[in-house]
C-alpha cells in the first residue's frame, strides 16, 4: 500500500523502496493515468473505452478489464488470489484509484503549493522548491493529444508557472535576487506572455546590481508585447521601468521579516506615518485592513480578531453610533464553521452590536442596521439564540429591500449560520449556498462565491452526492488559487477525507484525516481545529461498527462530553457512561449536531439507556435521509437511517 504515483512527467508508479513498477504498455499507463486524474472518483468502463480508443475494437470492454487486472498485479504483487484490491478498486460500473494525496506527485505538488501561500518567505521558499521538484517533465507527457488529459495538464501547468513566480518572489523577499535570475530567465523564454515574470526578472537583475540588463529585459518585454500582440506593457511593467530609471528607493531590498506580528507592526507604522486624516477615517480604514488580513489565515486571522475588538472599542469611545455601526458591520468576513474560534470575543462583539443598534436613530441607517443584525447572527453561531435567528431574518429582509448585492451576500451568510436549530436542514442550506454563488458571481464578490461553494460542498455531502460536492470543492479551490485564499484548501482537503471515509476503506480514510489535520495547525481557527481529528476518527469507527478506542488523553475540545460515553464504554466503565448519559445536554446546534447525536445514540443503545435513546431518536428523525455529520463537510457516522433503526430496535427491547 506504499505505492506512489507520478503524472508530472511520464506516467509512472514506484514501490515502497522507490523503484519503478513495470506498467507494461501505453494503454495500461493510460488507464492508470485516467484514474489518477479522476482523484478517487469512479470512472465507468464505458468512459475508459472512449478515452482509450478513437475507434474502439469489439472487445474493448474486455481489454480494459485485462489492463486493470494487469495493473492490479503490478501494483499489489503480494495480494492473494480472489481477495479484493485495495488500490485499484471496482466500484459499481467502473474503477477508482484509492490512495492518499501525498502518494500522487501532482496532489503533493498542490498541497505544498497551497501550504506555502500562508507562510512567510523563509518558510514558503523550501515548500515551493520541494513542490517544483515534483516535476519530471510536462504533465501526462505520454498523452499529449488525449482529450481527457488536456484539462488536467493545462491546470497543472498553470499552477507550475505560478509556483515558479512565487518562488522568485520568495527569493527576492529574502534578499536572494541573484538566485532568482537563472530560473526567471528560462521562465520568460518559455512563457513570454507572462508579464509578471518579466517584472520579477527585471527586479531581480536590478537588485543584483545589473541595472542596464534590467532595463534591457523591460525593453525586450515591451517589443514582444507590441510586435506580437499589439498591446502596450501593463502598468506594473511601466511603473517598474520608471522606478529603475529614477533608482527609486522602493526597489531596494527589504529586510525579511519572519513573524506575522512584525509584518503587522511595520505596516501599522507606515500607516501612521502617512495617513493625515482624523480618527474616524483611521478606524474605518483599519477595518478594511483587518478584513483583508482575516482571510490570509494563520497569524493574520488571529491578529484580525485581536485588533477588531480594539477598533470597535475605540469607535464606541467616540460616541458616534453611525461610525461604530460602520466599524462593526464592515468586517464582513465570510464564515463557514459553526463553532466560534473565541466565544468571549463573539460575546463582546454581539454586546457592542446590540448597544450600537439601540443608539441608531429609528427610520434610517437601514444598511448599517442590517450589517449589525447580520453580525449578531454570525457571532451567535453554535448557540440556541432566538434573538440571533430573528436578527438573521430581519437582516435578510432589509438587504433584499435595499437590493444591495454585497449586503445581501453578507446577510445570507448570517442566514446560513442560523440554519442549524434542528437536524435535517441541509436542503435549505444548499438553496442558500446556490443563491450566494449566483449573487457573488454576478457582482464579483470573490470571497462570497467561495463561501457559496463551500456551503454546497457541505450540503451535497449531507445527501451523499459526492459528485456534486466535488464540483463545488474544485470550484472553490480554483477561486482560492487565483485569489490567494489559503484557508479554502483546509476545508476542501477535509471534505476529500470525508468523501473517502464515506466511500473507501477505513485505513485510507484515517490516513486522509491525519493529513487533513496537519493542515489545521497554525491556521488560526481553534473553533475548527480543537477536537476535530479524534472526533473524525471516532465517527469513522462508529460508521464501520467498530468499538471506540479508549484514549482519555485525546484533546476532544468542545466535543468531549458527547464522545465521552463511547470512550468510557471502551474502557469498560459502563456505570460512568450511564451516569453521563443521565445528565448529558443536547449537542450544540451546528455542523456536527447530527454526528454528535449519533455518538450519543450508539452509547445509549449499548447500555439500553431508554431516555437517551428517545432523545436521540427524536433529534435525528428529521435527518433520516442524510449521512450523519456529512453536512459538516468533514466527517460522518454513516447513514442516519441506520442509527434510527438501531434506536428503534433497542427501544422495542426495553419496553
Amino acid at each position: 500500500m506504499s505505492v506512489t504515483f507520478g503524472i508530472l512527467g511520464p506516467v509512472v508508479a514506484w514501490d515502497g523502496d522507490g523503484r519503478p513498477i513495470a506498467l507494461r504498455g501505453l494503454r495500461h499507463r493510460a488507464v492508470l493515468a485516467r484514474l489518477v486524474v479522476a482523484r478517487g472518483r469512479v470512472v465507468p468502463v464505458g468512459r475508459l473505452v472512449e478515452d482509450l480508443w478513437a475507434d474502439p475494437p469489439s472487445d474493448a470492454v474486455g481489454a480494459v478489464r485485462t489492463f486493470v487486472a494487469a495493473l492490479r498485479r503490478a501494483l499489489e504483487p503480494e495480494r492473494r488470489p480472489r481477495t479484493p484490491a485495495r488500490l485499484l478498486v471496482t466500484v459499481g460500473p467502473g474503477y477508482a484509484l484509492h490512495t492518499e494525496d501525498d502518494r500522487v506527485d501532482s496532489r503533493l505538488f498542490e498541497q505544498l503549493l497551497s501550504g506555502a501561500a500562508a507562510l512567510p518567505p523563509e518558510q514558503a521558499l523550501p515548500r515551493l522548491e520541494q513542490a517544483l521538484g515534483c516535476w519530471r517533465g510536462p504533465a501526462l507527457a505520454d498523452f499529449p493529444e488525449e482529450i481527457w488529459a488536456r484539462t488536467e495538464r493545462s491546470r497543472l501547468s498553470e499552477l507550475r508557472l505560478s509556483a515558479v513566480e512565487r518562488q522568485a518572489e520568495a527569493r527576492l523577499a529574502l534578499g536572494r535576487a541573484a538566485d532568482a535570475v537563472p530560473d526567471l530567465d528560462a521562465h520568460v523564454s518559455e512563457h513570454p506572455w507572462r508579464e509578471d515574470a518579466w517584472r520579477l526578472l527585471a527586479l531581480a537583475l536590478y537588485r543584483s546590481g545589473r541595472q542596464g540588463e534590467a532595463l534591457a529585459v523591460l525593453a525586450r518585454a515591451r517589443n514582444l508585447l507590441v510586435e506580437q500582440l499589439g498591446i502596450d506593457p501593463g502598468p506594473a511593467l511601466r511603473r517598474l521601468e520608471t522606478d529603475i530609471l529614477a533608482q527609486d528607493h522602493r526597489l531596494d531590498p527589504v529586510e525579511p521579516s519572519g513573524s506575522p506580528g512584525r509584518v503587522w507592526a511595520d505596516a501599522a507604522a507606515a500607516y501612521d506615518r502617512t495617513l493625515t486624516s482624523g480618527p474616524r477615517a483611521r478606524l474605518e480604514s483599519t477595518v478594511d485592513l483587518l478584513r483583508n488580513l482575516a482571510v490570509t489565515g494563520g497569524g493574520g486571522l488571529e491578529a484580525a480578531r485581536k485588533h477588531r475588538l480594539a477598533t470597535i472599542s475605540a469607535a464606541e469611545e467616540l460616541g458616534d453610533s453611525e461610525l461604530t455601526a460602520r466599524v462593526i458591520g464592515s468586517y464582513d468576513v465570510p464564515a463557514i464553521w459553526t463553532q466560534a474560534d473565541d466565544p468571549q470575543h463573539s460575546a463582546d462583539v454581539i454586546a457592542s452590536a446590540e448597544r450600537t443598534l439601540m443608539g441608531l436613530q429609528p427610520g434610517g441607517h437601514e444598511a448599517a442596521r442590517a450589517r449589525l443584525l447580520t453580525t449578531i447572527a454570525l457571532e451567535s453561531r453554535g448557540t440556541r439564540s432566538a434573538r440571533a435567528l430573528q436578527a438573521a431574518r430581519q437582516a435578510e429582509q432589509i438587504a433584499r429591500r435595499l437590493q444591495d448585492p454585497a449586503l445581501l451576500a453578507f446577510a445570507l451568510n448570517g442566514v446560513f449560520m442560523q440554519t442549524f436549530y434542528r437536524a435535517g436542514l441541509s436542503a435549505r442550506r444548499d438553496s442558500t449556498g446556490a443563491e450566494v454563488i449566483a449573487l457573488a458571481a454576478r457582482h464579483g464578490l470573490i470571497t462570497y462565491e467561495v463561501l457559496g461553494h463551500l456551503i454546497r460542498v457541505q450540503a451535497r455531502s449531507a445527501v451523499a452526492d459526492f459528485a456534486g460536492a466535488e464540483r463545488h470543492a474544485a470550484a472553490a479551490d480554483r477561486l482560492a488559487e487565483r485569489n490567494e485564499l489559503p484557508l479554502v484548501g483546509v476545508f476542501t482537503q477535509w471534505y476529500r477525507a470525508l468523501r473517502l471515509a464515506a466511500t473507501g476503506p477505513p485505513p485510507e480514510a484515517e490516513a486522509a484525516y491525519r493529513a487533513a489535520a496537519g493542515r489545521l495547525e497554525g491556521v488560526g481557527m481553534p473553533g475548527v481545529e480543537r477536537g476535530l481529528l479524534p472526533l473524525a476518527l471516532l465517527c469513522l469507527r462508529v460508521r464501520h461498527r467498530q468499538p471506540a478506542q479508549a484514549d482519555e488523553r485525546a484533546d476532544w475540545g468542545p466535543h468531549r462530553q458527547w464522545a465521552a460515553p463511547l470512550v468510557l464504554l471502551a474502557e469498560d466503565r459502563r456505570t460512568e457512561a450511564e451516569e453521563l448519559l443521565d445528565r448529558l445536554p443536547d449537542p450544540p446546534p451546528g455542523l456536527l449536531y447530527e454526528a454528535l447525536w449519533c455518538l450519543v445514540a450508539q452509547a445509549a443503545v449499548t447500555v439500553s439507556h431508554r431516555a437517551a435513546m428517545e432523545r436521540a431518536h427524536a433529534a435525528l428523525l428529521p435527518a433520516e435521509a442524510e449521512l450523519a455529520g456529512a453536512g459538516s463537510g468533514v466527517l460522518t457516522c454513516g447513514s442516519v437511517r441506520r442509527h434510527l433503526h438501531d434506536l428503534a430496535t433497542a427501544l422495542k427491547q426495553t419496553r
